[in-house]
């Protein structure tokens, strides 16, 4: 076993020590790294709640349409069944 040795001077150490060493590790990179998922996160939720928003927007306004829409409809049955404006019938 000429590759592997276990002694206290080729640096390894326990296994304690070696997820000590990669947890600082990972948290110096989520340091790093931190600013630039919170811009992205931030602009994913705006763009999801501009979406929501736009489409809440869009339903309102052509339920609103639509009841417009019916509204006239309305007056154009009534103006139908009383036929058309003369002067003999105003």
């Amino acid at each position: 076993m000429e590759g592997k040795s276990s002694g206290p001077g080729d640096g390894a150490g326990t296994s304690a020590e070696k997820l000590l060493l990669l947890r600082q590790q990972q948290q110096e990179l989520w340091k790093k790294n931190a600013p630039r998922l919170r811009r992205r996160n931030l602009i994913t939720g705006l763009s999801i709640g501009a979406f929501v928003v736009g489409m809440f927007t869009y339903t309102i306004l052509s339920v609103k349409q639509e009841r417009i829409v019916e509204e006239l409809d309305e007056e154009a049955r009534i103006h139908i069944y009383r036929g058309p404006r003369t002067s003999a019938n105003s």
